[in-house]
Order: C-alpha cells, then structure tokens, then sequence
C-alpha cells in the first residue's frame, strides 16, 4: 500500500467474517510480513481492489485484436431507421403534432 494511505487517518470500519482456519492462515502470512493482522489484511484487499479497477481502465489486446478494435472504431455507424424516425419525428408530448 502507498505511503500516503498509510500515513492518512482510518475513519471507518470494515467487518468480515473468516473460518478458523481462513484467520489462521491470515495470521501466519501476517506474522511472517511482520505485520499486524489488520494491516496485512488491508494491504492485501486494497492491493487486490486496485488490480480490478485497473483491468477495468486498461485492457491488452494483441496486433491484429488491435487493428480489429480500430478498424471497428473508425467504421461509419450504422444505421438504425427506426431510431432515426423516433428521434426526428414529433412525440405524443409535443404540442404541434
């Protein structure tokens, strides 16, 4: 975890429910980290948490994946008739109809 969300105040609360053997575990990790159960625990989930948000923003794709992607992109839209005719023509709400 960063330093700055280190050195920031902790104002709330997170609660989990473990197995016995789940806590054991954790604890050992934590012992060998040399580090307190909380810490490691939230070191690892904010770790992880920012691993899922980040496949969220970037993704690799390979060359031809690519140039698919990009081909798709700079396509001419397609069109929809009858969305055009929805969007162009009067409503049941406007007044001159």
């Amino acid at each position: 975890m960063s330093s700055s969300a280190n050195s920031k105040r902790r104002e709330t609360n997170l609660n989990i429910r473990v197995t016995a053997q789940q806590k054991q575990i954790i604890a050992q990790a934590a012992q060998l980290k040399q580090t307190t159960v909380s810490n490691f625990v939230l070191e690892q989930a904010y770790e992880a948490a920012q691993d899922v948000v980040l496949e969220q923003r970037h993704f690799n794709l390979s060359d031809d994946q690519w140039k698919t992607f990009c081909d798709a992109l700079e396509a001419a839209p397609r069109g929809y008739p009858r969305l055009r005719k929805l969007l162009t023509e009067p409503g049941v709400f406007d007044k001159n109809q």
